[in-house]
């Protein structure tokens, strides 16, 4: 099927790769140059819980790698955020923790994306990785459910040359009723 994948020009998705995640520190200073935004120490997983007792324990043991601190909320589409606030270094190691063991233990289909905060003169900004895509895109939400698309691309145009970015603008979901927002 390749050669017609090919022959219609469509690509592969890319793979997700978790550890991208760990590229986000060293891209904040770039970010923070270009728009005054800094990282709030706020950050979140995103999946769609299953049934059964095997994910139960999972997201059980996912929680109890956050700590105390970790607090869990549920979206009106039936998605899970685990969010948690740390400095930006433990923060994504946290994140990509729950990612991994959620991955581990073959419940990768429902991992939806991570987001690490900013905020700044600028406004606020999540960078959200899409775990399918293995991607990063900005979400700037303003009031009354608006975006600051400005802000948006500006911020991955910084920040192309350090994290992979979502080249399909389409796929940078609105997080309206997530902890992000």
């Amino acid at each position: 099927m390749r050669w017609l994948d090919a022959l219609l020009g469509r690509q592969a998705p890319a793979e997700p790769d978790l550890d991208a995640l760990f590229a986000l520190p060293q891209a904040a200073p770039h970010l923070e140059g270009a728009t005054g935004l800094a990282p709030t120490g706020q950050g979140a997983v995103c999946f769609r819980a299953a049934e059964g007792r095997a994910f139960t324990r999972v997201q059980k043991d996912a929680k109890a790698l956050l700590g105390s601190r970790v607090e869990e909320t549920s979206d009106p589409y039936g998605y899970t955020w685990l969010t948690v606030s740390h400095p930006l270094d433990k923060l994504v190691a946290e994140l990509h923790s729950v990612n991994a063991t959620l991955e581990g233990a073959d419940f990768a289909p429902s991992l939806l994306c991570s987001a690490v905060a900013f905020a700044g003169g600028s406004g606020r900004l999540a960078m959200v990785y899409l775990y399918r895509r293995g991607s990063f895109y900005p979400f700037a939400p303003l009031p009354g459910r608006g975006r600051d698309t400005e802000l948006e691309r500006k911020v991955a145009a910084t920040l192309a040359d350090d994290l992979p970015v979502e080249p399909d603008e389409a796929r940078w979901f609105a997080l309206w009723d997530s902890p992000m927002a």
